[in-house]
């Protein structure tokens, strides 16, 4: 697999030194790109597992429910909580965290944008896949509305 590039180095465990933005290449590929981060691979092997996994990026389920990326995450061997937990506060968010942002619904069905959260010290970023952004690493939390967050461990 391929590692990304432009990483910015959190000095994480389980041989993760470093996060780098990945940018989804479809409208709908925003779980396969936040996988693709915290794997530190690109978005094309990411895509290429979860294409192997059955999960494609056209499947609504990728953002409507947590169990696709959760089967991806865990192929890829990353660790994370069993639970969603309720967005309080930036604060209160743990070190590392995927958020679901853009959290609305239709026809009563609850649909998302996936990105990641990362802290280390006192510098808190999200690294957020979407390609029309100037800035795919992003600090300008007053304009996040994160609904819930899933801990990466």
């Amino acid at each position: 697999m391929k590692m990304v590039t432009n990483a910015i180095d959190f000095g994480y465990g389980n041989g993760q030194s470093s996060l780098a933005p990945v940018i989804q290449e479809e409208a709908t590929g925003c779980g396969i790109a936040a996988s693709a981060v915290l794997a530190g691979i690109s978005y094309a092997d990411s895509k290429l597992l979860a294409n192997n996994l059955g999960i494609q990026a056209s499947d609504k389920s990728l953002w409507s429910e947590t169990t696709s990326v959760r089967r991806l995450l865990a192929a890829l061997n990353i660790s994370i909580s069993p639970d969603e937990s309720a967005f309080e506060s930036w604060e209160h968010l743990p070190k590392k965290s995927l958020l679901a942002i853009k959290w609305r619904q239709i026809n009563y069905q609850p649909f998302w944008h996936w990105v990641v959260f990362v802290r280390q010290d006192k510098t808190s970023m999200v690294l957020d896949s979407k390609r029309s952004l100037k800035n795919n690493v992003r600090t300008d939390f007053g304009r996040i509305k994160p609904k819930w967050f899933i801990e990466v461990y």
